[in-house]
């Protein structure tokens, strides 16, 4: 009677196979939840821009202007692991804003770079480095 089943040999090569097909998975996928986390910031910043507007809109000014917990600095996201310090820097002539998002030291961001928005709707981002957002800067890190 012949036996059925897998040899040794077969189920050692399936195993190499996943393992290797692991091994090219798992950079990627890292990499895509530092891109999402990223992309979610730079949500959170535009989210604030419209609020921003909007307080300029009512009082004429962006003076004593301040981030949703009322002070000028954030971190994000408010809840569960801490990714990015949300700064916001208004001029003395409160007639613009910047924002900067810096990742946290220690997180998953950590060495991703900044990211910089501003009232005239100037962004940046440079993978590993920081940024300061003009005219012919954006978010893709060309």
């Amino acid at each position: 009677m012949k036996s059925k089943g897998f040899t040794l040999i077969e189920l050692l090569i399936v195993v190499a196979i996943i393992g290797i097909l692991a091994a090219i998975a798992y950079p990627s996928y890292q990499e895509y939840i530092v891109r999402t986390n990223r992309v979610d910031a730079q949500s959170e910043m535009l989210q604030i821009a419209r609020n921003l507007s909007n307080y300029k809109m009512a009082k004429g000014t962006y003076k004593d202007a301040k981030l949703e917990n009322g002070a000028f600095e954030e971190d994000y996201p408010s809840t569960g692991a801490t990714k990015y310090k949300v700064k916001l820097e208004i001029p003395t002539d409160n007639l613009t804003w910047s924002l900067t998002a810096t990742p946290i030291s220690g997180s998953q961001q950590d060495g991703n770079g900044d990211i910089g928005l501003n009232s005239q709707g100037q962004k940046c981002w440079t993978k590993g480095s920081t940024c300061t957002p003009s005219a012919t800067t954006n978010w893709d890190g060309r």
